[in-house]
């Protein structure tokens, strides 16, 4: 009788095995005697509803109207942000790390992104250079 391991179906799922675990049937093939770790895990923009959309094409940023978005620029620094309305940015010069408050992981968000955060999110915003955004605030029912 075959086992069979269902993982949930969000994220994805890892598994180790240990060479501890396994011996040699001539030399060739493993057989292992379990599972030595799993680990389930949500990517961090799904966790805090942080919306991206990679390379954005000249069409979408058009429809958006994005040229007339206000500009907002900085240098290397840090800066610790929280946001009290949905916020909607398109990057178009250099890239943030960003940190959610009480995490030690973080997102990259880097030029040609579009970046939507969730009001109330609050996290550190960390630029290691020249960086440059469009943004506008969303109003409820934006879509």
């Amino acid at each position: 009788m075959a086992s069979v391991i269902t993982a949930p179906t969000f994220g994805f799922f890892s598994i180790t095995k240990g060479s501890k675990d396994c011996r040699t049937l001539n030399n060739k093939n493993r057989l292992c005697h379990g599972i030595k770790a799993m680990q389930v895990e949500k990517p961090l923009e799904e966790l805090y509803n942080v919306k991206v959309e990679r390379k954005v094409s000249p069409e979408r940023l058009k429809e958006l109207g994005v040229s007339r978005w206000s500009v907002w620029k900085t240098g290397k620094s840090k800066l610790p942000w929280d946001w009290q309305v949905d916020q909607l940015v398109y990057i178009e010069e250099g890239e943030v790390r960003v940190v959610p408050e009480g995490s030690q992981q973080f997102m990259q968000f880097m030029a040609g992104d579009l970046v939507r955060y969730p009001k109330w999110f609050e996290a550190d915003l960390w630029f290691n250079g020249p960086y440059q955004e469009r943004y506008r605030f969303r109003a409820y029912g934006d879509d």
